[in-house]
C-alpha cells in the first residue's frame, strides 16, 4: 500500500506539534510540505532535516497558505490536515472546500492523537477566543502553587519564528534569557510578565522534550495556552476560559469550542463594561455543550501606574498584538483604562501608521481606536516605533503584557496598564487545583 501523501497547514505552532507527535514516525504518511499563515515572515522556510527524522533527510519546505491549491495538484497530494487555532467554523469550512474543490480530502488531528502524558500532574489554562485572559489565570495559579511549596514550570503554546533547530527546547528563567534567544514582541508579551514573577516558562517545538524537561525541576506542569487552541499536554485538570464580549464566540470557532466542550471548568472573565445578559448568553452557550462542567465567575480588575495621568489628556492606546488581530477584538485593557480614569481623547493611530503597521490595518479593517504591537522582526520593530512617534497625543498607555519600552525608543511618556483577577473570586478554582497536587 502506497503512503497518504499530506500537506500539514498550520501557522508555526500547532502544525509542528502534530507533526512530531503523530506524522514523523508513521509510516501511513509521507508529509510533502507545511503551509503557513497568520504569522508575517513564517513561510518560505524549511521544517529543519535534524527535528524531522530518518523520514525526511532534507526537511519538509514551508509554503504560504494561499499555493494550496497548486500544491495538492503539484504534489499528488492525497489529505491536507489543518493544524491551528483561532478560526470560525466559517474559516475553517471555507479552508475544507479549497481542499475539497482541488481533489484532496480535508482532516483534523483530534485530543488523544496529539495530547502528551505527563508523569506528573499537570493543569491547562485555555479559552475559546484569543484575548480572554489566560494569562492572567496561570499567573494567579502559579503564584498560588509558591505559596504551597509546589515547584512548577509554565509550558507556553509555541511561538517559534526564529531558528527551530535553536528553539526545539527553551527554557527561560531571566528577562536577559529572552533577551539572548532573540524573541520577538509578540514573544515577550507571553512570557516576560511570568518571567517577572520568578516562574520558569520552558517552550519551543519539539513538547515530549519540552515535558520531559520541566519534568526534572517541577512538581506540577502548568500549560499557558496560546491562541484557543487546546492543550498539547494530557491535563488532569483543564481551565477554559470564556470571554463574554464575545459570548457566541465559544459555539463558533475552532478549535475554541473543543475546548469548551472538554473543559472541566469554564472561567467566565468579567472584565469592565461587561453586562449581566453578556455573562447570562455565555452562560447559558457553555450548559448547552457542557453540562458536566463547573462555571466560575471571576472578576478582572484594571490597573494602571498612576490613573491620575489619564485624566483629561489625549492618548494612544497601544494594544495585544494578538488579541486585536487574528483574536478579532477592536479594543483592550488600554481602552478600558482610558474609559474608566477619563482620558480627554483616545487619538485614532491608523492614519499615522507607517510600512508594515499601516498594513496590520489594512489586513485587519475592525482596528481603529488601538494600535497594535507587531514586532515580528526589527524591520517591523523599527515600522512599530515610528508609528507610535508620529501619532500626536500627550500619553501613551501600553496595554500590551510586555514592557514596549525596552524594545524601542519612544518619545512620549508611557504608562502600563493591565488586568488583575480579583483573589476573592478564585476559591472554586484553587480547591480543585488541590485535589489534584495532594
Amino acid at each position: 500500500m502506497s503512503k497518504i501523501n499530506v500537506i500539514i497547514a498550520g501557522a508555526g505552532g500547532r502544525d509542528f506539534q502534530n507533526f512530531l507527535v503523530y506524522f514523523k514516525n508513521n509510516s501511513n504518511f509521507n508529509v510533502v510540505a507545511f503551509t503557513a499563515t497568520q504569522i508575517p515572515g513564517i513561510e518560505k522556510r524549511h521544517f529543519p532535516k535534524e527535528l524531522s527524522g530518518s523520514k525526511y533527510k532534507k526537511g519538509i519546505k514551508i509554503y504560504p497558505e494561499k499555493d494550496l491549491p497548486n500544491l495538492i495538484k503539484k504534489l499528488n497530494v492525497d489529505y491536507v490536515y489543518l493544524c491551528y487555532s483561532d478560526l470560525s467554523h466559517q474559516q475553517v469550512g471555507d479552508i475544507a472546500s479549497v481542499v475539497l474543490a482541488n481533489g484532496a480530502n480535508f482532516g483534523l488531528l483530534g485530543t488523544e492523537q496529539t495530547w502528551i502524558k505527563s508523569k506528573i500532574p499537570v493543569i491547562s489554562v485555555c479559552a475559546v477566543r484569543t484575548g480572554c485572559g489566560k494569562s492572567r489565570v496561570t499567573r494567579k495559579i502559579g503564584l498560588y502553587l509558591k505559596s504551597k511549596n509546589k515547584r512548577f514550570v509554565i509550558l507556553r503554546h509555541p511561538m517559534p519564528y526564529g531558528d527551530l533547530n535553536k528553539q526545539a527546547v527553551q527554557k527561560f528563567y531571566t528577562y536577559e534569557d529572552l533577551i539572548k534567544a532573540k524573541c520577538t514582541v509578540e514573544e515577550l508579551e507571553e512570557y516576560e510578565h511570568h518571567i517577572r514573577q520568578g516562574f520558569p516558562v520552558f517552550a519551543g517545538v519539539d513538547y515530549e522534550k519540552i515535558l520531559r524537561e520541566a519534568e526534572k525541576e517541577a512538581d506540577v506542569i502548568l500549560w499557558d495556552g496560546g491562541n484557543n487552541d487546546f492543550s498539547f499536554i494530557k491535563p488532569d485538570l483543564n481551565l477554559v476560559l470564556v470571554d463574554p464580549r464575545r459570548a457566541g464566540h465559544g459555539l463558533s470557532y475552532y478549535p475554541g469550542e473543543v475546548n469548551l466542550r472538554i473543559a472541566d471548568i469554564v472561567i467566565v472573565n468579567r472584565m469592565f463594561g461587561i453586562t449581566n445578559e453578556q455573562i447570562q448568553k455565555v452562560k447559558d452557550n457553555v450548559k448547552s455543550v457542557n453540562k458536566n462542567s463547573k462555571i466560575v465567575d471571576v472578576t478582572s480588575l484594571v490597573l494602571v501606574e498612576d490613573p491620575k495621568l489619564i485624566r483629561n489628556k489625549k492618548v494612544l492606546i497601544i494594544g495585544d498584538g494578538p488579541t486585536l488581530t487574528h483574536g478579532g477584538m477592536a479594543t483592550g485593557i488600554g481602552t478600558a483604562a482610558a474609559i474608566k480614569y477619563k482620558a480627554k481623547k483616545i487619538v485614532e493611530p491608523r492614519k499615522y501608521a507607517v510600512g508594515s503597521i499601516k498594513e496590520t490595518y489594512e489586513k485587519f479593517p475592525h482596528l481603529k481606536s488601538e494600535l497594535s504591537a507587531m514586532g515580528y522582526s526589527k524591520k517591523q520593530l523599527k515600522d512599530l516605533e515610528k508609528s507610535i512617534n508620529r501619532v500626536p497625543c500627550d500619553i501613551i498607555i501600553d496595554g500590551t503584557p510586555s514592557d514596549i519600552k525596552k524594545l524601542i525608543k519612544i518619545k512620549k511618556e508611557v504608562i502600563y496598564s493591565g488586568y488583575d483577577i480579583d483573589e476573592k473570586t478564585l476559591g472554586p478554582i484553587y480547591k480543585a487545583i488541590d485535589k489534584i497536587i495532594k
